[in-house]
């Protein structure tokens, strides 16, 4: 392989209504989708590689319809989705992201071990991806240990000249949840937003400093601007997308139109919510394959045209 890394400086300006279709799924995928129970064999390999390029099909042919004032992104692995990466990266049109992580881990580590540099620096990606799994009552132990393996993206990605997204998942612990009355709902709505605040100044106090934070939806304005204000702390400069979580529609309108208009929030990045139910009738021969390419450029622009509406502070958030 030979490093191809594009010099995308990290500018605030450059990120503004970056609205990504995030499709770098793989274990899940697997499983969820595809119903594997073992590692996929060339065939079923070649199956998922496949649908992921219908998926970057559906957000090429939404190009010409997005909204003047915003940029497209495809979020998209090497493992299934090379092909789509590669002509992702030629149109000119899209800002690609790849991530670094191995999918289906509970903690972080490297997709590709200590080669991890070279498969990142293969692809002209405008960004990195990172996952993280993080929540202030996790152990200290394995908390700083992926602290540490972070700090070296960050690093890294200093060195090429490659903006990171850090992807932050903040889920429950059953202390957490004990002060909710075991309600999922009330710990997105009354713990979350704080949780998530306390996770990204104790991975910036440890040298993780992404250009933009990747994050779950929040239910209320405070809990927004906490974020945003965070994520800038010090004078930072970094900025905030919102992700999906596969969530449905109702939901993500209201985490949309809470956050877009925010200072420091810049777009969105959402996967399963605009692809998983078209992938899903065509896997399981529902639909053809044209059907669903155009099921998932409907979800992308609706969601794209949504966000810019948002953004303008023209739709309220549902109840």
């Amino acid at each position: 392989m030979t490093g191809t890394v594009r010099d995308h400086s990290p500018s605030t300006a450059a990120y503004e209504n970056l609205l990504i279709c995030a499709v770098d799924h793989r274990a899940s995928l697997e499983s969820d989708l595809y119903g594997l129970t073992a590692p996929p064999t060339p065939a079923q390999a070649a199956k998922i590689a496949g649908d992921k390029l219908l998926v970057y099909e559906g957000v090429v042919d939404a190009l010409p319809r997005l909204p003047e004032s915003t940029r497209a992104g495809l979020l998209i692995d090497e493992h299934y989705g090379a092909t789509a990466a590669e002509l992702a990266s030629l149109t000119g049109r899209i800002d690609l992201a790849m991530p670094v992580e191995e999918s289906g881990q509970e903690w972080f580590h490297f997709e590709y071990g200590e080669d991890w540099r070279r498969h990142a620096e293969y692809f002209p990606a405008a960004f990195s991806k990172i996952l993280v799994r993080d929540n202030p009552r996790f152990g200290d132990s394995d908390r700083n240990a992926q602290a540490a393996k972070l700090s070296q993206v960050i690093s890294w990605s200093r060195e090429v000249g490659r903006p990171v997204i850090l992807e932050l998942l903040v889920p429950a612990t059953p202390a957490d949840l004990a002060t909710v009355d075991g309600s999922a709902d009330r710990y997105d709505r009354e713990v979350r937003g704080a949780a998530t605040v306390r996770v990204m100044e104790y991975l910036q106090d440890r040298g993780v400093e992404p250009a933009i934070w990747k994050v779950e939806g929040l239910e209320s304005r405070a809990d927004a601007e906490a974020v945003a204000r965070t994520a800038r702390r010090g004078g930072r400069a970094g900025r905030c997308v919102v992700l999906g979580r596969h969530a449905p529609r109702e939901k993500l309108d209201r985490w949309l139109a809470i956050a877009a208009p925010v200072e420091g929030f810049v777009g969105f990045a959402i996967g399963r919510s605009i692809w998983w139910e078209a992938l899903d009738d065509y896997v399981h021969g529902r639909t053809g394959r044209d059907e669903a390419r155009a099921a998932v450029t409907e979800a992308y622009v609706g969601y794209a045209r949504y966000y810019v509406r948002a953004r303008a502070g023209e739709v309220n958030a549902p109840a």
